[in-house]
């Protein structure tokens, strides 16, 4: 152990046999010995059984710390250098990179769910997420992204539905980081799902704007006109007029900014700060000296609202809450929440169902026009269909910019069919497209080269046609969010 250490000898210079034998003495006999008689005591060199056992203990606990830290690194950036599909992409290779803060190259899901400790949403699962749904009469169908494994991941779903079936409550946790005043198709996949979530559980629902993270991480400051942290929490106001329009439950729905709800979390953020050390924020997130103080404590910000009594008024909870929390988010998230499940149980009481952790489910990345890996970005206009984009830039964008998995000619379309796993177009109607056995027949013929669906053309045409319907009704009830109406949503109110 460290500390500094005096001790006294009494040394004996008897002829006894016994010389440099060292017994303890009291202070008013000892003398100083002799440099000589003590240089054993001066060096690093262990004398002792219990002293050799100590120093291999602290050697093999120093270690297994250094392996976790690097286990977490390795689960947070995972770096694929070993993929020889031609048709990868992101860097220059097509490596895949999966942090909290990057997603590029061809998504192997695969190993996403090994790495990070997740779960796939086996058959099984599935079907008992029916019965406690649809066969409670609660909504008609399973969401399309269940029923296509877009939703394909989870952690302690299960425990969910143990919570449907003996009536224990929870509620749902997710959120929006306002990075742009639009928000596009990839940022309306998961509210469209938490929607039918929160209708199918008939529970409440929570959404965090983290527009401090935005200012951290994208903030920029000059002398002559200082911060932008104002242009952020504008940029929520924005993003909560898309985010009502999704049509979830006003009653039951509570949207909150970072800036202005912090005070209710600070306590939980607190002890998350507690509980997480600095060693661990870095070897999740890779932050470094260069990062600023307020990225390092950020992520406490993000797992808070995870926990119940984060929110005393909204859910009415204190302490001794014992409310589960599920969270629906992609992926590319989880890094977040493997940080706070691993200290939720110091924050919940005992008898909570999951010991205080959040369920999560995660959703698979929704392809930029350019190319299907990744995910899309709001930086680059051309990869993205934004809700404010209007019939005729819908069409431009996707005759213009959607890669196809198509032949080069008619021929060779008619001979091979389409990639079904590269084409943009078809995998947006995976998303969007909401007729089963419809998507199967584009499917089929788009894939074998005949049919009414037999080329990129036919296929293009359809998905703006579903989009311009999507975006076009969107944009009809997000003229109705007035900014009275998104105060009233934003404002703290009971919503059990």
């Amino acid at each position: 152990r460290n500390a500094d250490i005096t001790i006294k000898f009494k040394f004996d210079s008897s002829d006894d046999g016994n010389n440099g034998d060292a017994a303890m003495a009291d202070e008013s006999t000892s003398s100083p010995p002799e440099v000589t008689d003590i240089a054993p005591l001066l060096t690093k060199s262990i004398r002792t059984y219990e002293g050799k056992a100590l120093f291999d203990k602290q050697q093999q606990e120093a270690k297994t710390s250094q392996d976790d830290v690097e286990k977490k690194m390795a689960a947070a950036t995972i770096v694929d250098n070993d993929n020889d599909d031609p048709a990868g992409g992101g860097g220059s290779d097509g490596d895949m990179v999966v942090n909290a803060f990057e997603v590029s190259g061809k998504i192997d899901y695969s190993r996403l769910v090994d790495d990070f400790g997740s779960k796939l949403i086996e058959p099984e699962l599935l079907a008992r997420l029916e019965r406690l749904t649809v066969g409670r009469g609660t909504v008609h169908y399973l969401h399309q992204f269940l029923r296509r494994n877009i939703f394909f991941s989870h952690r302690d779903l299960s425990k969910i539905c143990d919570c449907l079936e003996t009536g224990k409550p929870f509620y749902l946790y997710t959120g929006r980081g306002p990075s742009s005043g639009a928000m596009h198709l990839g940022h309306l996949v998961p509210f469209l799902f938490t929607k039918w979530l929160q209708q199918a559980f008939q529970c409440p629902l929570v959404i965090q704007m983290t527009d401090d993270e935005k200012f951290l991480f994208k903030g920029v400051y000059s002398d002559e006109s200082g911060d932008n942290l104002d242009h952020f929490a504008n940029l929520t106001i924005e993003n909560a007029r898309d985010i009502i329009a999704c049509g979830f439950v006003k009653e039951k729905t509570f949207i909150f900014s970072d800036l202005d709800y912090i005070g209710s979390m600070y306590p939980n953020v607190v002890r998350i700060w507690k509980a997480v050390t600095t060693n661990t924020v870095n070897g999740i997130f890779g932050f470094d000296g260069t990062s600023n103080i307020g990225k390092i404590a950020f992520p406490a910000i993000q797992a808070a609202p995870s926990f119940p009594s984060s929110f005393p008024l909204v859910l009415g909870a204190g302490r001794d809450s014992n409310m589960a929390c599920l969270i629906p988010c992609a992926i590319d998230q989880d890094p977040y929440f493997r940080m706070t499940r691993d200290v939720a149980h110091k924050l919940a009481p005992k008898s909570h169902p999951l010991n205080g952790k959040p369920a999560l489910i995660h959703s698979k990345f929704f392809p930029p026009l350019q190319g299907a890996e990744g995910k899309m970005s709001s930086s680059d206009p051309n990869s993205a269909i934004f809700l404010t984009d209007g019939p005729g830039e819908i069409e431009r964008k996707i005759k213009e910019y959607a890669f196809s998995g198509g032949q080069e000619t008619k021929k060779l379309q008619e001979e091979h069919g389409a990639n079904l796993e590269v084409d943009v177009s078809y995998q947006w109607l995976r998303f969007f497209f909401e007729d089963d056995a419809e998507l199967e027949r584009i499917g089929k013929e788009y894939g074998s080269g005949s049919g009414e669906f037999w080329s990129t053309g036919a296929v293009k045409a359809q998905l703006v046609t579903t989009l311009q319907a999507l975006v076009g009704e969107h944009q009809e009830r997000r003229k109705y969010v007035t900014d009275d109406v998104v105060k009233e949503w934003m404002t703290e109110r009971c919503i059990v």
